[in-house]
């Protein structure tokens, strides 16, 4: 069996001195991503968002990211030379400027998540703080035109999951510490069931503060989904 990666990773605009929206600096939103080589982007409330093509080994994977990443940067420096996006799994904003920015821009997050050891949905996160996080989910395709809601096929993806997070989950604090993020969003196990596989979501966007860092966390998904479909060998046993 042969496998597909993307990934939609959020990042924020920072002018040097403080966190800026992105609300108003890139095109595009989640139900009409703006096209772009390798990719799309658009805004996820606060956030400067992309996703990429997906990409059938780590070397396209990973041209894939820095094509799009780059080309969001463009965008977001013709604001203003001086912005520029970074990787930080929490951005707080000063409570003066988040109060003055619009309704939308201030929404948390969307449809909700599973949990793969429960089966059940999660409790969509919230928070009055100024705070927002950056995720770097990673999509995984295996099949094609499942329905993402038969009880069957979300059991598979637990069990996926499981797999994926007994590899990855606990290297992914060798280079994220940070704690407030996972107060909403990054639990061990969260995912999303979607037609050609699913979209796992516990990572941060740190990872894409190193290209050695997106390359590891390629390699182990697919050592775990490989294990896990073409060896029959399940890990988290």
């Amino acid at each position: 069996m042969k496998f597909l990666f993307g990934a939609d990773p959020e990042l924020f605009v920072h002018n040097h001195e403080k966190f800026i929206s992105a609300h108003d600096l890139v095109p595009g939103t989640k139900e009409f991503p703006y096209i772009v080589k390798a990719g799309a982007v658009q805004v996820d409330g606060v956030a400067a968002e992309f996703n990429i093509n997906p990409a059938e080994s780590e070397d396209e994977f990973v041209s894939n990211i820095n094509e799009v990443k780059n080309r969001l940067e463009e965008m977001v420096r013709e604001g203003s030379p001086s912005y520029h996006l970074r990787a930080d799994p929490v951005a707080t904003f000063d409570q003066e400027y988040f109060d003055a920015l619009p309704i939308e821009a201030k929404m948390l997050g969307c449809s909700p998540d599973w949990d793969a050891y429960t089966g059940k949905k999660n409790t969509p996160p919230s928070t009055s703080e100024p705070f927002r996080t950056g995720s770097f989910h990673v999509h995984i395709g295996w099949t094609e035109y499942e329905d993402p809601y038969d009880d069957e096929y979300i059991a598979l993806c637990c069990d996926v999951v499981k797999q994926i997070d007994a590899i990855i989950y606990p290297a992914s604090h060798l280079w994220d510490q940070d704690m407030k993020r996972r107060t909403l969003y990054g639990a061990r196990g969260s995912f999303r069931p979607k037609s050609y596989g699913l979209e796992y979501r516990p990572l941060s966007n740190a990872v894409l503060r190193n290209e050695e860092t997106v390359r590891f966390v390629y390699r182990q998904i697919y050592g775990a989904v490989d294990l896990f479909f073409n060896k029959n060998l399940r890990v988290y046993e």
